[in-house]
């Protein structure tokens, strides 16, 4: 979360582009985990903290619990308070909402804290899962979400889009995804078709926000 703050202070304060300061800050802390471990895995995880990743509750694995339960708090955070107004509101005209007396710098470093404590999250249900601290675990994860999002009806311009969306997004490029290792798909197959999907959404997206206009 210190990391999202500072990604806020560069993008409020410094104006760097928000895609670039994002990237700028993954490379950075990638580089940091290679350092960290001399670019060697990390075993001798507590049966405890497995459970986070491998563990069943009623028959449900606890992930899933763990995905549900995140669902229900960026619903309800979207859907039912005035934070979520505030942000459609900002991502569809910044400017407009600033005039409505809306404090924008606040309510976007308050987005980079939750997207960085819920990266941070999933890094340590990824590393339950895997049983091991992997300094390239969610190496390209980045583009799945992206296409993901998109796929789920989030416009790449901002403003519009629903959580509903996002899971049934989030669903097809794990199908896509398991179904590509099932058939036993080359590895560069697989970036062709993902790169594939990603390009054919956001086309997809810009010519239906085009045609609304």
């Amino acid at each position: 979360m210190a990391f999202g703050g500072l990604a806020g202070v560069m993008i409020n304060k410094i104006h760097i582009p928000p895609l670039i300061a994002t990237l700028g800050l993954m490379t950075a802390l990638r580089g940091v985990a290679y350092i960290l471990n001399d670019g060697l895995p990390i075993y001798g995880i507590p049966d405890s903290v497995k459970f986070i990743g491998q563990g069943w509750v009623f028959g449900i694995p606890f992930p899933v619990i763990l995905m549900i339960a995140v669902f229900i708090f960026g619903y309800v955070l979207l859907n039912k308070t005035a934070f979520g107004r505030h942000l459609y509101g900002t991502g569809g005209n910044e400017e407009a909402s600033r005039l409505s007396g809306v404090n924008v710098e606040r309510l976007k470093t308050k987005v980079y804290l939750i997207g960085f404590f819920l990266s941070t999250f999933a890094g340590i249900v990824l590393m339950a899962r895997v049983n091991s601290g992997q300094p390239r675990g969610g190496t390209g994860y980045e583009m799945d979400i992206i296409t993901a999002v998109v796929l789920g009806g989030v416009s790449i311009m901002g403003g519009s889009g629903r959580l509903t969306g996002v899971i049934a997004g989030v669903m097809i490029m794990g199908v896509l995804s398991n179904g590509m290792i099932l058939l036993n798909i080359d590895e560069y197959v697989q970036w062709v078709v993902k790169g594939a999907v990603l390009l054919t959404a956001v086309g997809l997206d810009q010519i239906t926000s085009h045609k609304t206009k």
